[in-house]
Parts: C-alpha cells; sequence; structure tokens
C-alpha cells in the first residue's frame, strides 16, 4: 500500500496456504520406470507380446511340418535352438507354443475378471446380494483350478476351451473379492452418498464412481493373476488337458520333452525356461504396479 492506494500482487507473489498446494504426482509410468526391476519386468513383457504377435514373421518354418532326418537335434547350425522328437524346429514352436499360451491367459483373465468384477460391484452396492453372492464365491474358492479342468474335460473333453472354462471359473470368486473390497471403501465417501441423494442411477453411480475409483485394484489384479493363469493353464495342459497335438502350447511341449530329458534336454527346458521367465516378468510387474498406484508410498 502507497498513498493510501493497494498495490494489487501477482497470483505469484501471494503466499499460498499448505493445505491448498497442490502436489503433483510422477506418472504411473515414470514410477515404474525409476525401478530397474520393474523397467527389466517391462522390456520382458513387451517383448513377448511383440514376440507373439508377430510369431508368424519371425519364426524360420513350419510348426506343424518336421524333418524326421533331423529328430531331435541339439542347439546348433542346423537349428539354432535345436529340433523336437518329430524333427520340428524349436523356435518356431516356441513363438507358436508363446501365442497359444498367452492366447489362454487373456481370454481366462478377460473373462473371469469380468464376471468377477460384475459379481464384486453388485456385492458392494447391494447389500441383500452381497451375503449370497459371497457365499457362492466361497463355494467356488474351495476348489482348485486343476479340479475345475479336470470336471470340464470330462464334460467337455480335452482342449483349449476346457482350459479357458476352467481358468475363467477359478478366477471369477478372486476377482469378485477384491473389486468388493474396494468398491465397499469407495462407497463410503461422501461424493457417492451426494450422488445418491441427488437421484443418480445405480448403473451411472457404478460407472462415473465406483469403477473408475477401483481402476487401480482392478489393473494390479489382472497383472498378477495373468502370471498365475499362464502357470495353471501350462499345468493343465502338461497334464494333457490343454493343447491338444499337433497343437503348439508351452505346457504340452514341455510334456512332449519329458521322454527325452536324458538325452535331448532341450525339447522340454526351452519351453518349461519360457513359462518361467512369462510367469516371473508379469509378477514382477504388478508388484512393481501395485507400488507405483499406492499414493502411500509415492508422496
Amino acid at each position: 500500500m502507497s498513498d493510501g492506494v493497494v498495490i494489487p500482487q501477482s497470483p505469484a507473489s501471494v503466499p499460498q496456504p499448505e493445505a491448498e498446494r497442490i502436489v503433483r504426482r510422477p506418472s504411473v509410468l515414470l514410477l515404474l520406470l525409476r525401478e530397474p526391476s520393474a523397467c527389466v519386468a517391462l522390456l520382458t513383457v513387451v517383448l513377448i507380446l511383440l514376440a507373439a504377435l508377430f510369431a508368424p514373421w519371425l519364426s524360420p518354418g513350419d510348426p506343424y511340418g518336421g524333418d524326421l532326418a533331423l529328430t531331435l537335434q541339439p542347439p546348433g547350425e542346423l537349428a539354432l535352438l535345436g529340433t523336437d522328437g518329430q524333427g520340428r524346429d524349436m523356435i518356431t514352436r516356441l513363438l507358436y507354443g508363446l501365442r497359444t499360451t498367452l492366447l489362454i491367459g487373456f481370454a481366462a483373465v478377460a473373462f473371469g475378471c469380468g464376471i468377477g468384477a460384475v459379481v464384486g460391484f453388485a456385492a458392494a452396492y447391494y447389500p441383500r446380494l452381497s451375503g449370497l453372492l459371497m457365499r457362492l464365491m466361497d463355494v467356488l474358492l474351495s476348489f482348485p483350478a486343476i479340479l475345475f479342468g479336470l470336471a470340464i474335460a470330462a464334460i467337455f473333453g480335452p482342449g483349449l476351451t476346457s482350459v479357458i472354462i476352467a481358468l475363467s471359473i477359478a478366477t471369477v470368486p478372486l476377482m469378485a473379492r477384491v473389486v468388493r473390497g474396494a468398491a465397499i471403501v469407495v462407497m463410503q465417501q461422501d461424493y457417492v452418498e451426494s450422488a445418491r441423494s441427488l437421484g443418480m442411477s445405480d448403473s451411472r453411480l457404478i460407472l462415473k464412481h465406483l469403477l473408475p475409483n477401483c481402476l487401480s485394484a482392478i489393473f494390479v489384479f489382472v497383472t498378477l493373476r495373468f502370471g498365475q493363469v499362464i502357470l495353471l493353464g501350462a499345468a493343465l495342459s502338461f497334464i494333457g488337458l490343454g493343447a491338444q497335438p499337433p497343437t503348439a502350447e508351452l505346457g504340452a511341449m514341455a510334456a512332449d520333452g519329458r521322454n527325452f530329458l536324458f538325452f535331448a534336454p532341450h525339447v522340454s527346458v526351452l519351453p518349461s525356461l519360457l513359462i518361467f521367465i512369462i510367469v516371473l516378468a508379469f509378477n514382477v510387474l504388478g508388484d512393481a504396479l501395485r507400488d507405483a498406484l499406492d499414493p502411500k508410498l509415492n508422496k
């Protein structure tokens, strides 16, 4: 103030109260890139997806046609990663087996998580249905995925469809629990009560408030569950309930190489190692994503 005249201050010169300062959190991708393990896992997942997507262009041969004269060749000049029991190139079989394995994982996670999310939101939003729905989920949780696979294979026969159905059913109760827990926390917020008092419809409230605020928990669960589904699907194929010959699938390929472990271990070891890498990459990425989406750990 000078001679009774108030000199306006620029907004930048006006001190802001501590409570009103806006703290910008780094993006999730930036937080992931800060962790070396998360970077390696993310790069591995990207390479795996690209290899499966471009398998027809990357593979050097026919995944189903082999040369019996080249049966069980070790890794070397004739075949970079060797050949299997029917003389088929292992690189080609691994690329196409990767496609089938990822297809099982994506389909099972998509169906299982989709149904489980609907059940979880319904259980959280409608308390009268909560008891019935969650007791049904408890019943499903009491059965292991392999038992589902055996039962469905007995009904529909072994194959990819049976594995996807079994893994989808096994995923539903886990997803329902995660979504219900996250949705109950959101339901207790004041803005949800305000929306209800204003007459917002149930479907709109769920889509506008519940779903967006539960996405972080859903993304973390999907990432972690994907690795588990890949492992379970490979186990079901290993015991003969999944992909049937001549379909290339990593679990079935590992099973086919059991008889050659002592003189051609690459036939079984290579697909098993690829399964290990996929599961490890998605588990590490899921853990890193959970930490990146937790505001308490990234203040």
